[in-house]
């Protein structure tokens, strides 16, 4: 059965990089589906992949009537096709980016075929990890149904803990169904400072997992190298190692 991770948080407190680590576990355990969920679209740079399209633009080539109409094709099955085009295949790990958000319109139609068609793909895998934009879009348009774990990634702010339970309180209202909801707090120093501390415990998150400050990461960002590049006695590689095992992941 397919394990779905969601890796969200407000921007820059690292998500990215603890889903690529994440998922090089995991690529060692079964066949992994990565989602970058983020319009940035980064998550193939931190894995080492090419990336030429995006499930973006395929949505907006849908929105293209004249499109459609040369496609010659009913439009669930251009979406399958395409969806299929746009995944990026390696022998351990395959990406699927979301790429830019909806435009002007309306696209309920397009996200249930959309859905359809992740939850197909999904299923041939072990492992599918989502790596969520700040706004958590994907699984509030219902392109991700159910999910297994959902990491709420903070820094060292209280703005990155209250943004992590605003979006605990979402999911709460949404239909997606999630198992278990965990905080990983990230780039840590020196210990939690006790504010930090109260703010978790007030808003009854589950902390999880403390992720130290890496310097080995300024120098793969510089040169934009793949995080493959992080050595084995790396302390963000070791914590996220550590942080697996807690989930029952390694």
């Amino acid at each position: 059965m397919t394990k779905t991770i969601a890796i969200v948080g407000k921007g820059g407190t690292g998500k990215t990089t603890i889903a690529a680590l994440l998922i090089e576990l995991l690529m060692e355990k079964g066949a992994v589906l990565a989602i970058d969920g983020d319009p940035s679209a980064n998550l193939h740079m931190a894995l080492g992949l090419p990336l030429a399209e995006t499930v973006g633009g395929v949505r907006e080539e849908m929105a293209d009537h004249k499109v459609m109409e040369r496609s010659g094709i009913p439009r669930p099955n251009y979406m399958e096709l395409r969806i299929q085009e746009a995944l990026v295949e390696s022998p351990a790990v395959d990406l699927l980016a979301m790429g830019r958000p909806e435009g002007p319109g309306c696209y309920c139609a397009a996200n249930n075929w959309l859905r359809d068609c992740i939850d197909r793909l999904a299923g041939n895998y072990e492992y599918v990890v989502v790596d969520c934009e700040a706004g958590m879009e994907h699984i509030s348009r219902q392109t991700t149904r159910d999910v297994d774990i959902l990491l709420l990634i903070s820094d060292l702010t209280i703005r990155g803990i209250s943004a992590a339970t605003r979006m605990k309180e979402l999911i709460s209202e949404l239909r997606t169904h999630v198992d278990r909801i965990a905080l990983v707090v990230n780039r840590v120093s020196d210990g939690l400072p006790p504010e930090i501390g109260q703010a978790i415990e007030e808003a009854g998150l589950e902390l999880i997992a403390v992720l130290p400050e890496d310097p080995g990461m300024m120098g793969l960002e510089v040169k934009g190298t793949p995080l493959t590049g992080l050595p084995t006695e790396s302390p963000l590689r070791k914590g996220v190692l550590e942080l697996a095992g807690k989930l029952g992941l390694a």
